[in-house]
């Protein structure tokens, strides 16, 4: 795995769980900005299930296991989507603290990826 890319998706993932975490403080529901702050987000994620993919491809192997690997690369790649689409059903402040709890979930699988990779 790319130390970098790991880095980078944890960060803005909790970037983009404290930006939506002051908008429910706020009492706002998430806005057409917050879903660009997702988007990169999401991005970034796939950008790491590319590479976590690739490298499997060239036979470099995780400290514990391919399984649970690939389980964590598609959880975290899937956890900032699917907050945002169940915070399209609910457009109170409430939605905001979806996606905020989903970017605090996947910044917490970016760690364990991290342990999953290295050992």
């Amino acid at each position: 795995m790319l130390d970098a890319l790991t880095v980078a998706v944890a960060v803005t993932a909790l970037a983009l769980a404290a930006w939506c975490g002051y908008a429910a403080f706020r009492d706002q529901p998430t806005k057409d900005w917050h879903f660009i702050g997702m988007a990169v987000v999401s991005v970034l994620a796939l950008a790491q299930l590319v590479v976590g993919i690739v490298q499997l491809a060239r036979g470099e192997k995780p400290a514990e296991g391919n399984v649970i690997f690939v389980s964590y690369l598609v959880g975290s790649f899937a956890a900032v989507p699917a907050a945002g689409f169940m915070s399209l059903a609910e457009r109170t402040k409430w939605g905001s603290i979806t996606v905020a709890a989903g970017a605090v979930v996947l910044a917490v699988l970016e760690v364990r990826l991290y342990d999953i990779w290295s050992g």
